[in-house]
């Protein structure tokens, strides 16, 4: 062969690379994009069902100041207080926690929630004692702010089953 005839090429170089990644890389990112939307709507909705207790127990607990100030019986007042007071409490803490306190020990369970001995020694004591007792004083106005901290509490630790 004669060098005549012999036509080079010039090297062939690959196409320059873009900045356009390969489908597969989208679909990746379209994933991970999914997955963190689906995570915050999770952690919304939770955080949405923990909340739901204690906003229903407030409406209550307003519901039970306009009725006290309808009937004026502070000894009704503390028996639906202390319902709601263990209804709130079955609704963030397990049964077999919550169901059996009475007394004391009932009182013993809301201090600790509260971080004080508002119910042992102070305000909340009325609520084991004023259904047997006809004619006890009761601080109503205290009792509502004492059962308020409370709900707060509930929110402020998320507590949870």
């Amino acid at each position: 062969m004669e060098p005549q005839q012999l036509a080079l090429r010039d090297i062939h170089l690959p196409d320059p690379i873009t900045w356009y990644p390969a489908p597969g890389w989208w679909l990746l990112l379209a994933l991970l994009g999914i997955l963190i939307i689906v995570i915050f709507l999770l952690r919304h909705q939770i955080a949405k069902k923990r909340r739901e207790p204690k906003q229903i127990a407030r409406r209550e607990l307003e519901k039970l100041q306009i009725e006290y100030q309808q009937h004026r019986n502070p000894q009704i007042l503390v028996q639906k207080i202390s319902t709601l007071l263990r209804r709130v409490c079955l609704s963030y803490y397990p049964r077999t926690e919550v169901a059996s306190l009475t007394g004391e020990a009932w009182l013993q369970f809301l201090d600790k929630q509260v971080g004080s001995q508002q119910f042992t020694q102070g305000q909340g004591c009325c609520l084991i004692e004023a259904p047997y007792r006809q004619n006890r004083e009761i601080n109503v106005d205290g009792l509502l702010i004492l059962c308020q901290s409370v709900l707060n509490s509930f929110l402020k630790s998320g507590h949870k089953k």
